[in-house]
């Protein structure tokens, strides 16, 4: 075990991976049940040429790229950039996907609900209402995952939010349970009337002992991003022999409906809001150290997902097998502090979380602990599969832009792990400020060069000892994608 454990580990520092790549995202009226091609391309939105692409390809200039003055501009006029890694994996592993998606209600029998004026008939008489979407995929061991999610989720968050077209823009609260699905067949004819139907509690119903909770419509669109990336994993499982998927990806997705963005990550990519220099935090990172308890007590319920090699509890560092017997400092699912123990044979095994920082691994194989795919990933040499402690739901974050009066300058800035990993968020506010200030507020190509610039200081400038930063220490040499998004929309700042 202890050789495959370090043979793993030497494999994770040599960057070694099969190569990775990308495809343009699908268009929003696609069949979500089509196959998805995971050939190499970059996001259709940067309309690269051959050249142009081959220059993306290259490990050795990292050319920037972004979407060129004259061609098809991102909605609000968004900024984007990316640039490839240093020779890490094969292509770029990142991939992006930016759309303007439609809703459309879909067909019930009966029980509809009013609409609210204003949201009648769109898009050549269909009902519904539309949202905008950006979202960036960072691949690991292959790049399959990373290029179906960028073509499918938001197809899949657009299926999950058809039964709420009407629900969302009803001042009311939501109903408990929608009408009887036409496609289920026709209802029992001793079927009680629920309270929801007519608004009225029959006279010979049953009484309540219970209230009913709450729900939001906040919380149904939460519910109906969660939902669809599980909808994305389990396409992801489906479809990954017949169509070579290989790998996983975290999945970082940034959802404006009706005057809220919804930001859902399940990964190590992160998103903050500028709002008049005011950081705001609108994500963390799921990492082996961040969910370790989670982790932990499922391998307390689950024994035997640990193959009988691994320890659900951590230690400091390794114990040695002439420790036996001594007390070692440890920790378990229920503590965040640190108790001391004494040393069985069991806890020679190898922890199921290893390593701090960057370096923290699950099982000594992966470095984050939620995304989309990795279904076939088992520990190296070994029949363990890795994917029972990996989530694929995200944590969703929302930001009301009602709530506030914005400016030009207040963004919402989506970056892979390539630039988190050497820029904190001050240094990007920072950028954002002093990119924007030397613009016009209308100049719609500022935040294209605020996403360039992000790209460029954490890349670094190449010299005899690698890519380095201003101050000398070492870029990034991983994949790096940046969205700025003006958080006033197409013009509408107050």
């Amino acid at each position: 075990m202890l050789l495959r454990v370090r043979t793993a580990v030497a494999q994770l520092v040599a960057g070694l991976g099969a190569g990775a790549g990308g495809q343009p995202p699908a268009e929003p009226g696609g069949d979500e049940g089509s196959p998805a091609d995971a050939s190499f391309c970059r996001p259709a939105f940067l309309q690269l040429t051959a050249e142009e692409l081959r220059r993306a390809d290259d490990h050795a200039g990292r050319a920037v790229q972004s979407p060129r003055d004259g061609r098809r501009r991102l909605p609000w006029s968004t900024g984007y950039a990316e640039v490839i890694n240093a020779g890490k994996s094969q292509h770029n592993e990142d991939q992006a996907c930016c759309e303007v998606v439609f809703v459309e209600r879909r067909p019930s029998p009966r029980g509809r609900l009013p609409s609210r004026e204003g949201s009648g008939e769109l898009d050549r008489g269909r009902k519904g209402f539309y949202f905008h979407y950006w979202a960036l995929f960072d691949g690991h061991a292959g790049s399959g995952a990373a290029v179906m999610a960028s073509k499918r989720l938001h197809l899949h968050i657009c299926e999950q939010l058809r039964d709420l077209v009407d629900i969302l823009q009803d001042p009311s609260p939501p109903p408990i349970c929608l009408p009887h699905d036409v496609t289920a067949g026709p209802a029992e004819p001793s079927r009680v009337p629920l309270a929801e139907d007519n608004g009225e509690v029959p006279n010979d119903a049953v009484p309540r002992f219970h209230l009913e909770k709450a729900v939001s419509h906040e919380s149904l669109v939460i519910g109906a991003i969660e939902n669809a990336f599980k909808h994305m994993d389990d396409q992801i499982e489906r479809e990954r022999a017949s169509q070579h998927l290989s790998g996983g990806c975290c999945a970082l997705a940034a959802v404006y409906l009706l005057g809220k963005f919804y930001v859902a990550n399940a990964g190590d990519s992160r998103a903050i809001i500028i709002r008049n220099g005011e950081i705001i935090p609108m994500s963390r990172e799921f990492t082996p150290e961040t969910e370790r308890q989670r982790l932990q007590f499922l391998a307390f319920l689950r024994p035997e997902l640990l193959g009988k090699e691994f320890t659900h509890l951590e230690f400091p560092r390794r114990i040695q097998p002439k420790e036996l017997g001594k007390k070692m400092l440890y920790r378990d699912q229920n503590m965040n502090g640190w108790a001391y123990k004494k040393i069985e044979e069991d806890d020679l095994k190898f922890p199921l979380i290893y390593g701090e920082g960057k370096k923290a691994r699950v099982m000594a194989t992966i470095g984050v602990t939620r995304g989309l795919g990795d279904h076939d990933l088992k520990v190296f040499s070994s029949n363990i599969h890795i994917k029972p402690f990996l989530s694929c739901f995200p944590e969703v974050r929302v930001y009301d832009l009602t709530q506030y009066e914005h400016c030009p300058d207040d963004v919402l800035v989506l970056g892979t792990d390539g630039l988190w990993d050497v820029t904190n968020d001050k240094e990007v506010a920072s950028v954002v400020m002093e990119v924007l200030t030397s613009y016009e507020p209308n100049d719609p190509c500022r935040y294209t060069m605020v996403a360039q610039e992000l790209v460029v200081r954490s890349r670094g400038v190449l010299k005899e000892r690698g890519w380095r930063l201003a101050n000398d220490k070492l870029g990034s040499g991983d994949d790096i994608s940046v969205f700025v998004i003006p958080l006033g929309g197409p013009g509408n700042y107050t």
